[in-house]
């Protein structure tokens, strides 16, 4: 019995297709001086729409999300810590000592710095200068 399953695919298809169709015969057109222009609250932007953040803000935000989840895990197991026994102890205590790992790897590495991580050829530039070794 696969003609169900098919025959309402072919139906999200064409359903799909004619309402795309309907909408460009049916759509307004016109290219207005302003119509290109974004709409914030009847205020004229200035500058540009879109600013450019550095990569390292993004990075910040996905550390968050990824350690943001972890409390997630956590406070299940911990509404289950009776039953999850000694087993669960101990399975999250690894889990959070893996956490921690990365924490100290993201803070060793520099990706918490809002100016971009540290490279190591920046960090020998700095000793090299300090103790005075540099070539002229």
């Amino acid at each position: 019995m696969i003609w169900p399953p098919v025959l309402f695919f072919i139906c999200v298809l064409v359903l799909a297709a004619s309402m795309l169709l309907l909408s460009f015969v049916l759509g307004q057109r016109h290219r207005g001086r302003t119509t290109a222009e974004p709409y914030e609250s009847g205020i004229a932007p200035t500058g540009l729409v879109r600013p450019r953040f550095h990569v390292s803000f993004y990075l910040v935000a996905m550390m968050f999300v990824v350690f943001d989840i972890e409390a997630v895990f956590i406070f299940s197991w911990a509404v289950a810590l009776r039953e999850a026994g000694i087993t669960g102890y101990v399975s999250m205590f690894i889990f959070i000592l893996v956490l921690l790992i990365a924490l100290v790897y993201l803070h060793r590495s520099g990706a918490f710095e809002l100016t971009g991580p540290r490279s190591r050829r920046d960090s020998t530039q700095k000793s090299v200068a300090k103790a005075g070794l540099e070539r002229i």
